[in-house]
């Protein structure tokens, strides 16, 4: 018989060598307690350590354990130092899974910056820990959000399955996931970075030493997330209502805007990734090479193309350092378990095109008949409804314990019953089908140097 939990250790050494060798196998085996988010506070006990890797391991067990615990990939990448607590803040958000049942397990990912296998293996990591210290589940499902999405592609396709065909992993549920990859996720942030500079000439400035746009920011820079702020808002007057901008400022936010079709408030999230994110690809992936490139894009919205295309600086990839954030952070598209992905329509942060990437490369790694997709249309990039995220995992669970394949309908269906017991609206739209990732941002050449 399966026991789950410390329970299972307990009994176990009670069989061995009497009551009191239980209590001290069980007293070993617990990592240290911590507080639990409010959401959870009287309903489980929340658990935290620190990897030797350097990751903080955060773990909620329910008392009303269902057996199954969900191993969370949280979104970023950060540019803040991980710490002991940054996990506690998903596991409020995504609560309703413990509430129901589910045991929870998050890395915090071992440092700040880019690292898709990185982060992939941290989250195995966690999935280890919560089985060597507080039991093994009967089901274990990977919950990616949005970056964390991306990292639970990689992490699924790397670490589901053991060479002697055994399980770590049942299925996959992705909420709002960067699912494109590595190099389109950033792609686009390539042309925010040269229209940016085009337009606001601030990084570098013309007396400054002048480094090349893909570093992000100078090698040697000790830029942080406020000076970018500073610096972006100098040019365009974001961080400033409208009325307070002076007019060059409101022509060069509408360039930029126009010309890469961001809302505004999303204009430093996006500056965060084509800055600060390009110099830790650049040092901690490539090797100090470059691995984007802009060649035989045409920009278009600004109020004045012909000159914005002529001027804007350009630079292509070094392919060996392209190839290298290809391998780190691509998925392949291959499924070894089901997945269920749900995204919003109107996602201002990571686009909804982003699913039909996805669903290309799942179909070409033949692996399509694992995928499940549908869509809601919230306004709020991860701002599902504690409704629609159950009904989500729940026909995942029923897939994968059933063999029942879900449909958008079927899932839709699901939230609307599970509003009885959850609150938070139903906005599943199951005939939408996205458009062609290409459709959304620019296309570009191969090229290399």
């Amino acid at each position: 018989m399966r026991y789950p939990g410390t329970i299972g250790l307990a009994l176990f050494a009670l069989t061995m060598t009497g009551a009191a060798a239980a209590q001290e196998a069980q007293k070993a085996a617990l990592p240290d307690t911590t507080a639990c988010p409010e959401a959870i506070v009287d309903i489980a006990t929340c658990y935290t350590a620190k990897h030797e890797t350097g990751a903080f391991i955060t773990a909620a067990l329910p008392k009303n354990w269902n057996g199954n615990l969900i191993v969370f990939a949280h979104g970023g990448p950060s540019v803040l130092p991980p710490t002991a607590n940054g996990s506690k803040l998903d596991l409020n958000k995504y609560s309703y899974a413990v509430r129901r049942g589910f045991a929870w397990v998050a890395s915090s990912y071992r440092r700040e910056g880019y690292g898709v296998a990185m982060a992939a293996a941290d989250s195995d990591n966690a999935r280890k820990f919560f089985i060597a210290r507080l039991g093994k589940p009967q089901r274990t499902v990977l919950h990616g959000a949005s970056y964390g999405g991306l990292v639970g592609a990689k992490l699924i396709e790397t670490y589901a399955k053991n060479p002697d065909g055994s399980s770590n992993f049942d299925g996959a549920f992705f909420n709002s996931g960067a699912v494109t990859g590595a190099t389109l996720n950033y792609e686009h942030r390539v042309d925010l970075r040269a229209v940016y500079q085009y337009y606001c000439k601030n990084m570098p400035r013309p007396d400054e030493p002048q480094y090349p746009l893909w570093n992000g920011v100078a090698p040697d820079s000790t830029m942080m997330l406020k000076d970018l702020e500073t610096v972006v808002d100098e040019c365009t007057g974001v961080a400033h209502p409208a009325a307070a901008r002076s007019n060059q400022q409101r022509q060069n936010l509408a360039n930029i805007l126009g010309v890469m079709g961001y809302p505004e408030n999303l204009l430093v999230r996006h500056m965060q990734a084509g800055t600060l994110l390009f110099r830790d690809i650049v040092k901690n992936t490539t090797g100090g090479r470059n691995p984007f490139s802009n060649i035989g894009v045409h920009y278009k919205g600004s109020s004045d193309d012909v000159a914005l295309n002529r001027d804007v600086v350009r630079f292509s990839a070094d392919p060996a350092a392209a190839a290298m954030v290809k391998a780190d952070g691509d998925p392949t598209g291959v499924l070894p378990v089901p997945a269920v992905s749900i995204h919003s329509i109107n996602d201002p942060q990571v686009v909804v095109e982003a699913q039909s990437a996805y669903r290309d490369a799942v179909k070409a790694a033949g692996s399509d008949d694992r995928l499940v997709q549908a869509y809601t249309d919230e306004r709020v990039h991860t701002g599902q409804s504690a409704p629609e995220l159950a009904a989500g995992l729940d026909a995942l669970m029923q897939w994968i314990e059933k063999g029942t394949k879900p449909t958008p309908q079927s899932i839709a269906a699901g939230c609307d019953q599970l509003q009885a017991s959850l609150d938070g609206p139903c906005r599943y739209h199951p005939e939408y089908a996205p458009k062609p990732y290409a459709t959304r941002y620019y296309t570009r050449e191969v090229a290399v140097r």
